[in-house]
Parts: C-alpha cells; sequence; structure tokens
C-alpha cells in the first residue's frame, strides 16, 4: 500500500518542485540569461553612439549649372567660386561637366557683372578642376550640409567567443573652405599696399580674350586678322597643368565705352565668345 502511494505522489512532488522555481510573475527563473550576458547587453545599450560628419548635397539652397572661368591670373583665398545670384557664402561642391573632376570649396556672390561666363573660379579651383586659363568650362555647382551618422558598434562577446571589432574608421575634420577663404583675403589685405589710383572711367577688366589656341600657328593667324581690321591684338604664351598655349586678346581698352566698342568690332569678326578679361 505504501509503494503505490509513493508512485502517484512521485509526479506531485515534480510539480511543487518547478512551481517552486517560478518568480511571482509566473515565469521560469532558470530560463533567463547568465548574469554576464545580461550586463554585458545592458552596458552596450546604455553606452553612447559615436557619430562622425560627412557632407551631403543640399540642391534646395543652391544648385547652378553654367559657364565658368578663369582668367589666368593668381588669386587669393584657395578654392572657390563666385556667382551673381548668391546672398550668403555657401559651402558648395564643384564639378566640372566636361571631365568629372570635382572638388568642394566656396560660393560668394560676384560683386561685377561682367559680359562672359557667370562663374568666376579661383585659380586653386581652376588647378583641382583641370580647367585652362581662359578657356570656359562648364561647371556644376551644389551647395553642402554636414550631417552626422552614427559610426559601426565595437564588437559584442557571445557564447561562441568574441566576435572581431570592426575596422577602426579614420575620421578627420571637415576644412571649411569659407573661413579659410576669408582669413587668407584678411592676412593679403594687411600685407599688401594700394595699387596706383586707376582714372576714374578705366574699365576693370580692359583686354577683350578672343579664343584659347592650342597651336601657336593658328593664334598668330588669328591675330594677323585682327590687326588687320584695325584692332590692337596681342599673343600671350602660357602653360597649365604641364600644358602650354596661346591667348589672343585685344587692348586695353582706355574707358568701358571703348571695351564696349571693341566687343562690338570682334562679334561682327565672328568672334562670338569674346569676352572681357584683366590682362
Amino acid at each position: 500500500m505504501q509503494r503505490a502511494i509513493g508512485a502517484r505522489t512521485a509526479p506531485l512532488v515534480v510539480a511543487l518542485a518547478m512551481l517552486a522555481g517560478c518568480d511571482a510573475n509566473g515565469q521560469f527563473v532558470g530560463f533567463e540569461g547568465a548574469p554576464e550576458e545580461t550586463a554585458t547587453a545592458e552596458a552596450a545599450a546604455a553606452a553612447p553612439v559615436e557619430t562622425i560628419e560627412r557632407d551631403v548635397e543640399a540642391p534646395e539652397v543652391f544648385s547652378e549649372t553654367d559657364r565658368g572661368l578663369w582668367d589666368g591670373r593668381p588669386s587669393l583665398g584657395g578654392v572657390w567660386v563666385a556667382y551673381p545670384d548668391v546672398t550668403d557664402p555657401e559651402r558648395v561642391l564643384i564639378r566640372n561637366t566636361a571631365n568629372g573632376e570635382s572638388v568642394v570649396g566656396a560660393l560668394f556672390r560676384r560683386e561685377r557683372d561682367n559680359p562672359g561666363p557667370l562663374f568666376q573660379v579661383s585659380s586653386d579651383a581652376a588647378a583641382e578642376l583641370s580647367m585652362l586659363a581662359g578657356q570656359p568650362a562648364e561647371l556644376q555647382v551644389i551647395a553642402l550640409r554636414r550631417e552626422e551618422v552614427p559610426v559601426a558598434p565595437a564588437a559584442v562577446p557571445t557564447a561562441e567567443g568574441t566576435e572581431a571589432a570592426p575596422a577602426e574608421i579614420e575620421t578627420a575634420s571637415l576644412d571649411d573652405p569659407i573661413a579659410a577663404a576669408a582669413a587668407a583675403i584678411d592676412e593679403a589685405e594687411q600685407v599688401q599696399t594700394a595699387p596706383p589710383a586707376a582714372p576714374a572711367n578705366a574699365p576693370a577688366q580692359p583686354f577683350v580674350q578672343i579664343g584659347i589656341f592650342s597651336q601657336e600657328s593658328n593664334a598668330n593667324n588669328t591675330a594677323a586678322n585682327l590687326r588687320e581690321a584695325g584692332l590692337q591684338s596681342t599673343i600671350r604664351q602660357q602653360t597649365s597643368q604641364g600644358n602650354t598655349f596661346w591667348r589672343v586678346i585685344v587692348g586695353p581698352a582706355a574707358s568701358s565705352q571703348e571695351r564696349s566698342e571693341i566687343l562690338r568690332q570682334v562679334n561682327d569678326l565672328g568672334f562670338t565668345d569674346a569676352f572681357a578679361v584683366g590682362g
């Protein structure tokens, strides 16, 4: 009789033991993760997320595609372009659509509304974009904005072992071309002396550029034709990015009216892409 009672009691004992392992909510304590794993997961969740900065295009702020020109003279302030319809300086991506080369620089307002390409290009920007002096190129200029993105978190130990930590991301501070350009211009203005005063009616860009030629003979023929038409033409040999070229210009003009008359004459001769330059 006692053996029969014991056999019937065994399942009841097992059930009571299982109930003893439950918490107040009826969950089995034995099914929870190990204390070390729980602590590691909680520490990973509480750790601050590291971020890095990157540039993103913001065409809603500024986006223009137009011809740009470097006039061949060295310019201050690093990499920048200037455009007439600009209110505030911007950090921009400048892309030469002809060769696909691009550079991050600054965008400023162009103060003078001169004939020719709308984008005025600095010498440093021209070098980065492989632009030749006096030869217009189509530029795409888009405003940039900075955003923060999270860095991949460190590896978390697992039951099988510790995962390899991800490769470190090399970060560097993003230079601000607007501040750099402004600082360079301010410094130059402090050390440079004022140039001799020019006549009140003298144009800021007294020459008219006819074109850029890769063959000297073509430049000579063009200059000769201009002289036959009564225009004072000059050939200037220059080198950029290891390439030699010849610029043909007419002038200088003593006044804005004379420069306008030169432009009219050369346009009548078929040089419709001529524009005013400083020299």
